[in-house]
């Protein structure tokens, strides 16, 4: 009876122990669940931190970036300004000074405004350029006016002001006068000559001319400048038979005859052998 007792109690207590066991490895079971979900839920609320701390850093970024092209885009109208002024001044020095370098730095600054998003100082060093570009421009077209302003008998051009003064100097350039004075005037054969050349190397011209077609008012540049040549071989050309012969001694046919050879044609033509004898005064040769 007492060996029974005591088997029961045994087997009682390994029925316990087995219990304990279980109850013990579910409660481990649980607690390694319940780390693994806290490892995750720290590992989800460190990247949920981390992505915070991106988003509001580019917040960050985006509100400096907005800020700084406010920024730039607050200094552009005073360079559209500048860029406005210059553009009127080299208008303004078109047929008088040569303004390509002036206009490249213009184009390389406007470049660059356009490219900077970030640096308002680079807007403003850029208006200061075009603005220093501008007085340039008006102090070189100011010194061109100036080296115009006096000639025989007075002021370069009077009534067809600087703009028709420029564009009977740019005709007479074009027919090869580059080196030839030329003056407003209306004293060529009293005023009923729209142009006429000085014996000591200059041209004169009526102010009306300068509203001449480019391609009269090249004839007429073309015909003085050809006066100018004859008369470096005047005597020569005077006492030529074949000036007398072929010219009738006319210096005007011969004038025209002239203009024919560099191009530039009047109402008067002349014939090929006209035109090769004309040819020689050109270079200072009478046959």
């Amino acid at each position: 009876m007492i060996r029974r007792v005591v088997s029961v109690t045994v087997a009682a207590a390994i029925l316990l122990s087995a219990g304990v066991v279980a109850r013990a490895d579910a409660l481990e079971h649980q607690r390694v669940e319940a780390i693994a979900e806290l490892t995750a839920l720290a590992a989800q609320a460190h990247s949920a931190a981390q992505r915070t701390d991106y988003l509001a850093g580019a917040a960050e970024r985006a509100e400096a970036d907005t800020a700084d092209r406010a920024a730039v885009l607050s200094v552009r109208p005073a360079f559209v300004v500048e860029l406005k002024a210059l553009r009127a001044a080299l208008d303004g020095a078109k047929g008088k000074v040569d303004t390509e370098a002036h206009r490249a730095s213009a184009l390389s600054a406007q470049q660059t405004v356009l490219a900077e998003r970030a640096n308002p100082d680079t807007v403003t060093a850029a208006t200061a350029t075009v603005h220093a570009l501008t007085a340039k421009v008006g102090g070189e077209v100011t010194a061109w006016q100036a080296a115009q302003s006096s000639g025989p008998g007075g002021p370069a051009w009077t009534t067809s002001g600087p703009d028709g003064y420029a564009r009977v100097r740019a005709a007479l350039d074009r027919v090869g006068g580059g080196g030839v004075g030329l003056y407003e005037s209306s004293s060529c054969a009293g005023g009923n000559a729209p142009a006429c050349a000085n014996s000591s190397g200059y041209i004169k011209y009526r102010a009306d001319i300068a509203n001449w077609s480019e391609s009269r008012l090249n004839w007429a540049m073309a015909h003085e400048l050809a006066h100018i040549h004859q008369f470096r071989v005047w005597g020569a050309l005077n006492s030529s038979s074949a000036y007398g012969s072929l010219f009738g001694g006319d210096p005007e046919f011969l004038a025209n005859c002239m203009a024919v050879v560099r191009g530039y044609p009047g109402s008067v033509g002349c014939n090929g052998e006209q035109q090769a004898w004309a040819s020689g005064i050109w270079v200072g040769a009478v046959r």
